[in-house]
């Protein structure tokens, strides 16, 4: 009897080690891209229904049924345009969540510090910008975590917030096991769009025309600030949905 048990613990070590799923729980390391389904204005989108396991997960991508929008920026860089964004914001006492890399820091650092002061909401989108899903240990995924961490510590003397958003969306069920594991909720989006090429810009009137024909109530819109298109129409978007009754959330608010 012993030495079945011996067996069977061993077959199940050698599974582990090479990472074949366990039945019932399929593979977790297999990679699924965020998407946001179609939608009109008011209504609020179907998010990434070809992963049954989100369900599973601490994880922020819709707020409440309510008139609330949460404004999240992913910001590798910073530009004349990420100051014009915070100046927007500052104009009109709203606060965001940015999510930085590295380059910002060595780079920017007086912008990260300035989005400190302001009472920004400062999260992690990795040290390396590279694809979250394909990590199947939770050290490696840990490691590009705490990298980032220790660089935004030493410029701000801060605790980096527990928010990240996976680089270009792309995750597997390991990210949100590892999240959960490391104390840290991802944040997705349930409105983006083609905004992060500097060369490639939507005409302004055409943008704002886009953002504002997708409000919907718990929006968690997502903006790569150093555009700059974004940071031509910002303060025309928020002043009119302010007129609309829609008010600007911390996405903190959503953590649970």
């Amino acid at each position: 009897m012993k030495k079945i048990t011996v067996l069977i613990l061993c077959f199940v070590l050698v599974l582990s080690a090479l990472a074949i799923p366990v039945a019932g729980r399929g593979d977790t390391s297999k990679q699924y891209n965020w998407f946001v389904g179609k939608h009109e204005k008011g209504q609020r989108p179907e998010l990434a229904t070809d992963a049954g396991f989100l369900k599973d997960y601490p994880y922020v991508a819709l707020g409440p049924d309510e008139k609330v929008v949460y404004l999240t920026f992913d910001a590798g860089y910073g530009n004349e345009n990420v100051e014009k964004i915070l100046d927007t914001l500052k104009k009109h006492e709203v606060q965001g969540l940015f999510f930085i890399l590295p380059g910002i820091v060595k780079y920017s650092p007086e912008t990260v510090k300035r989005m400190v002061n302001e009472g920004h909401v400062v999260g992690n989108h990795s040290y390396s910008h590279g694809n979250m899903a394909k990590i199947r240990d939770v050290g490696e995924f840990k490691s590009e975590l705490v990298k980032l961490e220790s660089c935004y510590k030493e410029l701000t003397g801060q605790e980096m917030s527990k928010f990240f958003r996976p680089p270009e969306g792309a995750y597997s069920e390991n990210t949100l096991i590892f999240c959960e594991e490391l104390g840290y909720t991802p944040v997705f989006w349930s409105f983006a769009y083609a905004d992060w090429d500097n060369n490639k810009q939507m005409n302004p009137e055409k943008a704002e025309e886009k953002i504002l024909s997708c409000v919907h109530n718990g929006m968690v819109m997502l903006l790569h600030p150093t555009s700059a298109t974004n940071a031509a129409v910002l303060d025309s978007v928020i002043t009119k949905l302010k007129a609309e009754g829609y008010r600007f959330g911390r996405i903190d608010e959503l953590a649970k």
